[in-house]
């Protein structure tokens, strides 16, 4: 008879959530961990081979976490914490050992409307990156997170008081398009450009709270080419789809660092929309600052997807076109 773990839950109301509709998130870990679960009013018993037991028991035990801290879970939660399972295995140190010891990983960003984990080994990473580096380069895919984790960061920042602005700004270059071309002022050019940004504020601070933010200047918008001659100090700045800016563009933007400035690059070195024989500004960078002390690269891969299961599919069937 396979040995079991017995968890024993104070708060009932809370079971439903962290089990899933029909305890399907419960069916998942089972499935990915090769564990098995019986419930029994607000106890959960976890039974299978040691290792299953002990990382289903650390992903059991991050989602109750979250709810506590009165988050909402969904499925991508539960794969993010399987995810992050593994990691810890791999960092024994920081292992979940029992429920009364058990302190959040500290690798969360907090803001105003959320709590912020991280959903896989290399967000992980990042995370530590952001807040301990500054000048740090998120490279990978498409959904994996890195620039909703920057601006999740520079909210944090900014509401901590740490800087005194955020800056978040990226190459005008999308399918031939010319922001001249463009009706309205520079901000209605170039928020076309900047939309995901703006949503992902909108997370994390409101809708409003970014409008009154932009118009009090604590955070900026602005197109790549506007940031020349400028040093950027107190600050947390995003360099949003890098792999579309020239050497030249990319050298002006990292030389623009000054006093407390945070520095994030984001881009997907595969996705560069900029004309034939024009070379990546990112492709250069990543080639020439590796060994500089105090940058920090973070690459995704299509293991880190967070978004829906099929666009990691996509990304891994488009590398092996590629390839």
């Amino acid at each position: 008879m396979l040995a079991e773990i017995t968890l024993e839950f104070e708060d009932n109301s809370r079971l439903s959530s962290l089990y899933g509709e029909h305890n399907c998130y419960l069916s998942r870990i089972e499935q990915k961990t090769g564990s098995s679960f019986t419930v029994k009013g607000n106890i959960l018993l976890i039974e299978g081979k040691k290792a299953a037991r002990e990382v289903a028991k650390q992903i059991i035990i991050s989602l109750y976490d979250k709810l506590e801290q009165g988050a909402e879970i969904t499925m991508g939660d539960v794969d993010g914490a399987i995810r992050m399972a593994d990691f810890l295995e791999e960092r024994p140190q920081k292992k979940v050992v029992e429920r009364k010891n058990f302190a959040p990983h500290e690798n969360k960003i907090r803001t105003r409307n959320a709590v912020i984990s991280p959903r896989s080994t290399n967000q992980a990473l990042y995370i530590e990156a952001l807040r301990e580096t500054n000048m740090t380069f998120g490279l990978g895919p498409a959904g994996t997170g890195k620039t909703f984790l920057a601006v999740a960061m520079a909210v944090s920042f900014l509401l901590e008081g740490r800087v005194e602005k955020i800056i978040l700004t990226r190459p005008a270059v999308e399918a031939g398009e010319k922001l001249g071309f463009l009706p309205g002022d520079i901000r209605e050019k170039v928020d076309p450009y900047l939309r995901p940004l703006y949503d992902a504020l909108g997370q994390m601070i409101s809708m409003e709270q970014t409008e009154r933010r932009l118009e009090n200047g604590d955070i900026e918008v602005a197109p790549l080419a506007f940031m020349r001659g400028r040093t950027l100090s107190n600050a947390f700045v995003i360099l949003d789809e890098a792999q579309n800016t020239s050497p030249m563009q990319m050298k002006m933007f990292l030389t623009r660092f000054g006093e407390n400035c945070h520095m994030v690059v984001c881009g997907d070195p595969s996705q560069v929309d900029l004309p034939d024989g024009t070379p990546s500004g990112l492709y250069h960078a990543m080639e020439i600052l590796q060994d500089i002390d105090d940058i920090s690269f973070i690459n995704f891969t299509a293991d880190d997807v967070v978004r829906h299961p099929l666009v990691g599919k996509i990304v891994r069937a488009y590398d092996k076109a590629e390839r």
